[in-house]
Order: structure tokens, then C-alpha cells, then sequence
């Protein structure tokens, strides 16, 4: 029997869930478009452990999305997450955001293109088949009309995700086909944090990082106050 722990905090999605050989026991989530993963992430963890009788110490694994997404999202959950490793001395396991929030529809022909808002018209995306086997890389892509054409020429294809909501205006292809309110969620990363389990493939907490894709910008005071 393996209890694993699993953090998603890649988005404005707060999401923690505990499942047991790979089953979903329970979740526990917020997404109130504020990044409050600072102050809720904790409080989730703790009552998640709580409400279903289960003990940190019993945990076999913790299990953290990351990336890409948002720099300062994927720091608190991989900070939370490596600290829980340590402290009990059991595995790190990491989960590709993307496959994750893809993992969330399931499709019977066509690819599968998860988005990850970026900046302006920019998204983290890549692209999976119906069974969810990576067909194109993770990138930072700027979405214009000839975004994806040589998919949605010949199949379906399904967007979905936060960046994805910015490209139906753009993306307008017969068949293009965006699916709303999905985000990436503790809730598929049971299934996938318990593959990795039994394959033993671990992170080494010491020097385990987020994948962030791109480097972090910092915006200056001035140009921050100028676009309010």
C-alpha cells in the first residue's frame, strides 16, 4: 500500500490531493484567480492529511508538479514538497504540468494540446496524441493564425487550459476545438505520481528545481505602477 501526496501549484489552481496506490482518496483545491498559494497550500496539506485519518509520517512519497507555469506557484509547491521529502526521508516525485492537465480530457481521435498562460500571446503548450504519448516538445510558443496548422489540417484538435482561452480568436480552424475550465490538477497526478512510484523514478531533493521554461522577469516598480 502506497499513500502519496500530491501538490499542483503551476497555476492560479491550488490543488493538493492524497491517493493510495494510485486511487484518489481526496482533494482539496482553490482557484479564486489570486495566486494565494502562500497562504492556502499548507493549511490544504495539513487538512487533507487530517480529515482521512493519515499521518505525514505514513506518506510513502510526495509528488509536486513541475512545470512550466508560474514562477512563483511552482517555487512554494516544490519548496513544500522537498521540504516534506526531507523531513520524513521519502521519494521526490515530479509530474510534467502539461501531461497532467492533458491527462484531464480523454479523446477518441485527434491531439491533445494543453496551454499554460505565458505572457501577451504567448502559452506553454505541447502536443499529445489520443493516448496521450508526446508528440511535440514543451515550448514557449506565440500563437498566431498559422499556429498548429499541419495538426488541425488533417485532425481534431483539442485546446485546453488558461492559455487557452486567449487563442480562440486566432485559432479558427474547423477543427479546432477548445475545452473550458480545465487547469492543471492534484486530481490526474495520482494516476501519474504512482506510475512513477513503482518505476522508483525519484528526483534527488537536494537538487531537484521547478521547470520554469523561461527565465524569470522581473518587471520594475516604475513600469508595474505605469500599467495599473
Amino acid at each position: 500500500m502506497a499513500y502519496i501526496l500530491n501538490i499542483e501549484t503551476a497555476t492560479k489552481n491550488c490543488s493538493v490531493s492524497l491517493a493510495k496506490n494510485g486511487e484518489l482518496v481526496a482533494i482539496k483545491e482553490l482557484n479564486n484567480g489570486n495566486y494565494s498559494h502562500a497562504e492556502v497550500l499548507h493549511v490544504f496539506i495539513h487538512e487533507i492529511l487530517t480529515s482521512n485519518g493519515v499521518s505525514s509520517s505514513e506518506l510513502d512519497a510526495i509528488a509536486v508538479s513541475k512545470g512550466p507555469g508560474s514562477y512563483t506557484g511552482l517555487r512554494i509547491g516544490v519548496s513544500a514538497a522537498k521540504g516534506l521529502s526531507f523531513a520524513h526521508d521519502i521519494p521526490l516525485i515530479s509530474i510534467d504540468t502539461l501531461k497532467s492537465l492533458a491527462c484531464s480530457i480523454s479523446v477518441t481521435d485527434g491531439y491533445i494540446v494543453p496551454m499554460i498562460d505565458a505572457r501577451r500571446l504567448e502559452v506553454y503548450s505541447a502536443i499529445f496524441d489520443r493516448d496521450l504519448n508526446p508528440i511535440s516538445p514543451t515550448e514557449a510558443k506565440i500563437i498566431d493564425s498559422a499556429s498548429y496548422q499541419e495538426y488541425l489540417e488533417p485532425h481534431k484538435v483539442y485546446f485546453l487550459g488558461d492559455g487557452s482561452e486567449k487563442c480562440k480568436a486566432i485559432l479558427t480552424h474547423s477543427n479546432a476545438h477548445f475545452i473550458d475550465n480545465h487547469h492543471p490538477s492534484a486530481k490526474e497526478m495520482a494516476t501519474l505520481s504512482y506510475d512513477k512510484f513503482k518505476r522508483e523514478d525519484f528526483e534527488d531533493v537536494a537538487y531537484f528545481e521547478p521547470f520554469y521554461l523561461k527565465d524569470f522577469i522581473v518587471i520594475p516598480e516604475k513600469k508595474r505602477r505605469s500599467t495599473y
